[in-house]
C-alpha cells in the first residue's frame, strides 16, 4: 500500500484503487450506527461490478487507469486506444451491470434452497438490482451513458456524438439535481443528499467532458488510420462524403463516423463531381493548422 497525503492506493490485477476520503468516514459511521454489514455490502457490489469493466477493458487491451471507490458507488477509469470498435466500448459499458445480473441470480438460488437468510439474500438483490438500474441511466460517465453515446455513433459523426452525449449527460445531471432540492417543497422535507451529490459528481463530470472534446476528437483522427488501415487493405465498403469544393477541411473532417473508412466526393458548382479522395488526404491537411482552415478545392482540385 501506498499512503498519500490523503488517499490510500492499493495495486491489483494489475490496476490502483483509489478510495475517496470520505470513504472511512462513511465505515466508520456505519459502525456507529449498526449498518456495518450493509454498507460493506454495498461496496463489495460495487467493487465487483466495476471489475467486470477492469476485465472486459483489459482484454481487450485497454489501458485501466484506476478504479475510484466513491461514497456513492464507483468508476473505473480506462484509456482506450482512440477509435476503437463501437462494439468494443458496448462490451466493456455492459460488463459492470452484467455482475450485478449475475449476482442477482446467485442470490435468488442461494435463498431458494435456504443456503441464505431470506431478508439478507432479499436486501443482496435489492442492492444489485438498484445499483445495475441506476449505472444504466443514460448519463456520462455511467454505464447507460456510454451506451448511448455509442449507439448515437451509429448514426451521427463522432464529432456531433460527442458533442450530443456530452450535452445531453449535462442536462439530465442538472435535472437530477433540482429533483434532489425538489424534496424540500415535500411534506417529507430535506434535500435527498445522495441524490445530489450523485447529481453534481455527474455535473462536474460533463462540465469536464464538454470542454475536453476537442482532445477526444483529435484522439480519435490520431489513432484513426490505424484502426482502419484493415478496411482499405483487405477491402471493405466505404463510406461516402459528398461536399462542395468551398467547404474547410476542418468540416469535412468533423463529418467522419467511427467504423467507416470514406471516400470524399468533391463537388463544383454544377454539381459534378470534381475530385474523389481518400479520407487520409484530409487528414495530412487537418493535421497541418495552415490547410486545416482552407477550402477543399484550393489544395486538391
Amino acid at each position: 500500500m501506498i499512503r498519500g497525503k490523503r488517499l490510500s492506493w492499493n495495486v491489483w490485477y494489475g490496476v490502483k484503487y483509489r478510495f475517496h476520503p470520505l470513504f472511512s468516514i462513511m465505515l466508520l459511521i456505519s459502525v456507529l450506527t449498526g449498518y456495518f454489514i450493509e454498507t460493506a455490502t454495498l461496496f463489495g457490489i460495487v467493487f465487483i461490478h466495476e471489475m467486470g469493466h477492469v476485465v472486459a477493458a483489459k482484454s481487450f487491451g485497454w489501458r485501466v487507469k484506476e478504479v475510484q471507490l466513491l461514497p456513492f458507488g464507483g468508476v473505473a477509469v480506462v484509456e482506450e486506444p482512440g477509435g476503437v470498435p463501437a462494439v468494443q466500448d458496448l462490451v466493456v459499458a455492459l460488463a459492470g451491470p452484467l455482475q450485478n445480473l449475475w449476482m442477482m441470480l446467485v442470490a435468488v438460488v442461494l435463498t431458494a434452497y435456504g443456503l441464505l437468510p431470506a431478508e439478507w439474500g432479499a436486501y443482496f438483490v435489492k442492492a444489485n438490482l438498484l445499483i445495475a438500474l441506476f449505472n444504466l441511466l443514460p448519463v456520462l460517465p455511467l454505464d447507460g451513458g456510454k451506451v448511448m453515446q455509442t449507439l448515437v455513433g451509429l448514426w451521427l459523426p463522432y464529432q456531433k456524438t460527442l458533442q450530443v452525449a456530452a450535452v445531453a449527460s449535462l442536462l439530465l445531471s442538472v435535472l437530477l439535481i433540482a429533483a434532489s432540492a425538489f424534496h424540500l417543497s415535500t411534506e417529507q422535507g430535506g434535500i435527498q443528499l445522495n441524490w445530489l451529490m450523485i447529481g453534481l459528481f455527474l455535473c462536474f463530470s460533463n462540465w469536464y467532458e464538454l470542454r475536453g472534446l476537442p482532445y477526444r476528437f483529435m484522439r480519435f483522427l490520431v489513432h484513426r488510420e490505424s484502426r482502419l488501415k484493415k478496411a482499405w487493405v483487405q477491402g471493405a465498403p466505404a463510406g461516402p462524403i459528398v461536399v462542395h469544393g468551398r467547404r474547410k477541411v476542418a468540416d469535412v473532417v468533423r463529418l467522419f463516423m467511427r467504423d467507416r473508412y470514406h471516400l470524399i466526393y468533391v463537388l463544383d458548382d454544377h454539381g459534378y463531381i470534381s475530385h474523389v479522395l481518400p479520407e487520409r488526404t484530409l487528414l495530412e491537411s487537418y493535421f497541418d493548422e495552415t490547410k486545416r482552415g482552407r477550402a477543399v478545392s484550393e489544395l486538391f482540385v
